[in-house]
């Protein structure tokens, strides 16, 4: 039998999770990260907020891992002034997660990143964000689409030739898009492998002296069953990244 590739999925927190779940404090991520690994013939592994301890006995488990999307980053962790409400991050989760990208790439295992993972990520390798789109005037493209339905495509993008990105969506596709934060100057390790109409960075890949990276600024989660190419960036991720 065939061993089954162990992909750690990044996990959230809340402390109060509301009626329906008695208001107990939970550990949770949008089923649609597991159920993409589980379509792509992954096991898809839990990763909970700990301490930089635990981040090194996760990687040691796990083959590659998956960062999901959820609060805004801290600028702390890149030199600037808080231009938003505190209540928007979590410092707690900033650390926990900078703390497994430091050891998965220690031990070269691949990262998928997601929204906020790719945000993270940059800022990891020294890059920096836009820390809030929305205070553009007018704003080009809306990167926020709530209320519209989340596995709906509301922006275009361009890949970026020979990036892994173009042999999935080719040149041209549209995505969803549920974000306020974007990176703003690259991190010198990554390249940029899609863009979109505004020149927002929608997708980044490493180059060749550190881990395998490919990040996305969109939501494949939200949008893998009705959409054959967010199925397929599962698959890519699980399969060959």
């Amino acid at each position: 039998m065939t061993k089954k590739p162990i992909i750690g999925i990044s996990a959230n927190e809340v402390e109060d999770s509301g009626e329906k779940l008695h208001n107990l404090p939970i550990n949770y991520l949008p089923a649609g990260y597991v159920r993409g690994v589980q379509l792509a013939g992954g096991l898809p592994i839990l990763l909970p907020i700990g301490t930089k301890e635990d981040a090194i006995e996760y990687v040691t488990q796990i083959d590659k891992l998956v960062l999901t999307g959820g609060q805004n980053v801290n600028p702390k962790w890149y030199q600037e002034k808080l231009s938003f409400d505190a209540s928007l991050m979590s410092t707690k989760r900033d650390e926990f997660e900078l703390a497994l990208i430091n050891e998965t790439m220690r031990q070269k295992k691949p990262i998928f990143a997601v929204c906020r993972g790719l945000q993270l990520i940059n800022v990891a390798l020294g890059g920096t964000l836009h820390q809030d789109l929305s205070q553009r005037t007018p704003e080009p493209v809306i990167h926020m689409q709530d209320p519209i339905p989340r596995e709906e495509p509301t922006h275009k993008i361009r890949t970026e030739e020979g990036s892994s990105l173009r042999q999935i969506y080719g040149e041209n596709t549209s995505v969803n898009s549920f974000h306020f934060q974007s990176i703003k100057e690259l991190a010198p390790s990554l390249k940029v492998a899609a863009i979109s109409e505004d020149n927002i960075i929608e997708g980044i890949e490493s180059n060749s002296t550190i881990s395998p990276i490919l990040g996305v600024q969109w939501h494949p989660d939200f949008a893998y069953e009705a959409i054959e190419q967010e199925r397929e960036i599962f698959k890519f991720v699980v399969n060959e990244l």
